[in-house]
């Protein structure tokens, strides 16, 4: 199981920290959201029009954790910051995001990316 925060909910709870957290606190930022990796996939191949068939499973790695769980109680409680996006919206401004932005997508595929950064800040 995994929270699934959608970014934007993400990058306002940064900013929440940033202008009105306490300096040195520290802040959980969760989306309320969990999910198996698995129902998240099928349900990027249903709004696709793809088939199952497509799912590769992997071996899980040593020490893999079967939860990843955040509590958000705090900053919503001290900031009142939660996230304004349920999954169920987000997951296919998702998937358009990345439908839209093809060649971003190439070039991080591709590894391009890190020869830029590679020119611009060395190893």
């Amino acid at each position: 199981m995994h929270d699934w925060l959608y970014v934007e909910d993400h990058c306002e709870a940064l900013l929440a920290v940033l202008e009105r957290g306490r300096p040195g606190e520290v802040y959980n930022i969760g989306g309320n959201n969990e999910f198996p990796n698995l129902e998240i996939v099928r349900t990027i191949l249903r709004s696709l029009g793809k088939p199952e068939s497509l799912i590769r499973f992997v071996k899980d790695r040593p020490g893999h954790d079967r939860r990843y769980a955040i509590d958000a109680a705090k900053i919503r409680a001290e900031l009142g910051w939660e996230p304004r996006f349920r999954f169920e919206q987000a997951l296919p401004m998702t998937i358009r995001w990345y439908q839209t932005h093809s060649l971003w997508l190439q070039r991080v595929r591709s590894g391009a990316y890190r020869d830029y950064y590679e020119r611009q800040y060395g190893r």
